[in-house]
């Protein structure tokens, strides 16, 4: 599945994944994609590149906002 929008991306995760974006999950996995230095976020950089990762950040960030104003 190609994830080019934030709408792929969400139904990817609440949908085909079954993870609820919950302010702690989503706090959670932005603290892990932000440091450089952990391990499974240094594996997506490799697998997906940067751009890809950045992108996630971006919308994880706007989830965030979204979670934060429901």
């Amino acid at each position: 599945m190609r994830l080019n929008s934030y709408e792929d991306w969400r139904e990817c995760i609440e949908v085909h994944c079954g993870i609820p974006l919950t302010q702690d999950f989503i706090r959670e996995r932005l603290a892990e994609l932000s440091d450089g230095t952990h391990p499974r976020t240094r594996d997506f950089e490799r697998l997906y590149g940067a751009q890809h990762l950045q992108r996630t950040i971006q919308w994880f960030q706007q989830a965030a906002e979204e979670t934060s104003t429901a």
